[in-house]
């Protein structure tokens, strides 16, 4: 494991009632300490866990539209509010990894793509082939497979986006082989890579920010309701 803490930078907030300060879980924020290889973040939309994704990102030298260190594009929404506000505890410090943001996986594709028009050989670690000429889904597995290999910190903010629920647990697959070398931390909606073992999970609607148990965050157990009583639910909202 590499990064142990993330501390909010209280002292440089000059207007805590702005964006993104005034999100309550960032509003009670002190700081955040990372004791497992794999973190995961939940909470509603809304709820800070991208912000602070992303501004741990910005604080590792990713590109915070979605890359690594070395890769340098123009995407407007990349701009980490919270960035200069946090500073980051490491042991030791590691410069190697990736940033994914699934919102803007697209127009990382595209600059893959213009790489390749120099390096054709740059499509080796995503799979052999353009990102673009597989499907959402493969190309994010095509990631997952060949650009995480090494060890380093990885930063995955809804990598279920494009995913089935049987590729999501191949992608259980590949975390657990990562997690042997690398630190993982997730942002994610998807109970079924909740379900990862021995993970924290840390609960961005809980104010301060607090560690979950699994069969007690709201992806679970809304989950396993609608399943066990799909009919009921159904007709409680479309009657």
């Amino acid at each position: 494991m590499y990064l142990r803490e993330v501390k909010l930078l209280r002292e440089k907030i000059t207007s805590p009632d702005r964006y993104p300060f005034n999100i309550p879980s960032l509003r009670s924020l002190e700081s955040l300490p990372f004791r497992k290889n794999v973190t995961f973040f939940v909470g509603e939309n809304g709820s800070g866990k991208s912000t602070l994704l992303e501004a741990i990102a910005y604080q590792c030298g990713f590109h915070t539209g979605g890359g690594g260190r070395n890769n340098y594009y123009e995407l407007a929404s990349s701009e980490a509010w919270l960035g200069d506000y946090i500073r980051l505890s490491w042991l030791p410090k590691v410069n190697s990894g990736f940033f994914l943001r699934a919102e803007s996986f697209f127009q990382f594709a595209n600059h893959i793509d213009e790489v390749a028009r120099e390096d054709p050989g740059v499509y080796e670690a995503y799979g052999g082939r353009s990102l673009h000429e597989q499907s959402h889904g493969e190309s994010f597995l095509a990631l997952f497979r060949h650009r995480f290999g090494r060890s380093g910190i990885y930063l995955l903010d809804e990598p279920e986006a494009a995913l089935s629920p049987a590729r999501q647990l191949a992608f259980l697959s590949i975390l657990h082989k990562l997690q042997r070398k690398a630190q993982l931390i997730i942002a994610t909606h998807s109970p079924i890579l909740l379900g990862y073992p021995e993970a924290d999970i840390y609960n961005f609607d809980a104010q301060p920010i607090g560690l979950i148990e699994y069969e007690e965050t709201e992806h679970y157990r809304i989950s396993r309701r609608f399943l066990e009583n799909r009919k009921f639910y159904l007709k409680e909202l479309l009657d």
